[in-house]
Order: C-alpha cells, then structure tokens, then sequence
C-alpha cells in the first residue's frame, strides 16, 4: 500500500521517463494529489502493464488537485546532458501546477532544488508514494504517445514496441538505418562490437 504523504499534505510528487532512451525526449510529469485520494491500483508504471496504466492516466487527471507535464527533447539534451535535462523536465512540469506545493517528493537520488521549496529525494519512490507513482504514470503514458507518435515517421526502428529504448532491435535498426533527428546525438548508439564494419 503505498503512502499518501512524506511530510505535508500540500505536496508534490514529480518522477520522468525517458532517461536512458536512444532516442526521443525525456518526459517528466508533477501531481499532487488531494488529501482523500486513494486507488488500489496506482503503483509504480514500470511494474504496471500498458493497459493499466492507460485507465490510470484519466483517473489521475480527473482527481488531481494539480498535475503538469513537460518534455526535453534529444537537442537540448545534447547540449545540457542527461541528467540536468531530467531536472530540467522536473522543474518545467512544476511550473505548470497551478497551486504551489509547500513540500516536492522526488523519485530518485538527486534533484536541484526549485523554487525554494523545500524537497526530498526518495529511492524508488514510485513505488513508495502516491503522488510520485502517479507522475511516473503521467510522464510514462505521455512519453509513450509521443514515440507512437513519431514510429509513424519512421517505423523501421519500431518505437511503439521498444519506445527508443537500447534494445537490441533497436540498435539494430540504427546499425543498419543510421540514427534520425529524434536519436541522442551524445549517447552511444551502438556498442562497439556493433560498429565494425565485417
């Protein structure tokens, strides 16, 4: 069962999804969520099946007190890295909440502060707390539109299956397509196995 709170009842909870993707953007979401809010079946996505979390999604935007998502895309991941561009994403989904949280839950073990409000790093919190498991939900369901989204444009690479993962599959079709204007320039797109040319 997962908690409700950290620490006030006016907070925040924000998680991303993305990070380790080859391509398309890393996608970051914020919730919080009213004292009363409970459902058995919000749990961290990534143990959630596709299904369920798209019949969360509309049941976490319906009851949030406030919820925002924001997305960095792979140009200004190459120019700011990884990381600060999840931060970055984090910080742009709170921007959009339309009340200000006395307190911000963040799932993970690193985080730039925001707004001077103050804010806790939790290991695995997606699977802790209900305001991070729902923007892990968000962010999650969000991202994956957006990468069904753009396989439509250029589907060899197979993005409504693999997501811009570093699957084998995908980094098969990156050896044999090349990479696209939706790939990580930074990021190593194949191993280095993968690029003799034998």
């Amino acid at each position: 069962m997962l908690k409700a709170f950290y620490k006030y009842e006016l907070e925040a909870g924000t998680d991303e999804a993305g990070r380790g993707c080859l391509a398309g953007p890393v996608t970051a979401a914020a919730v919080i969520l009213p004292q009363d809010f409970s459902n058995d079946l919000l749990n961290d996505s990534k143990i959630l099946s596709p299904s369920k979390r798209d019949l969360l999604r509309p049941i976490i935007e319906t009851n949030a007190t406030s919820f925002g998502i924001a997305q960095i895309f792979p140009d200004e991941i190459d120019k700011i890295n990884i990381l600060n561009a999840s931060f970055l994403a984090m910080h742009k989904a709170l921007n959009q909440l339309n009340t200000n949280p006395k307190f911000i839950i963040v799932d993970g073990n690193r985080f730039n502060p925001y707004q001077n409000i103050p804010h806790a790093c939790i290991v695995k919190g997606d699977g802790k707390y209900l305001s991070i498991a729902a923007a892990s939900i968000l962010a999650k369901t969000y991202r994956d539109a957006y990468m069904e989204k753009i396989h439509l444009e250029y589907p060899m690479y197979n993005w409504i299956k693999n997501k811009g993962y570093p699957t084998l599959e995908h980094r098969e079709a990156i050896r044999k397509y090349g990479i696209t204007k939706y790939h990580r320039k930074t990021f190593r797109q194949l191993p280095d196995q993968l690029k003799l040319d034998v």
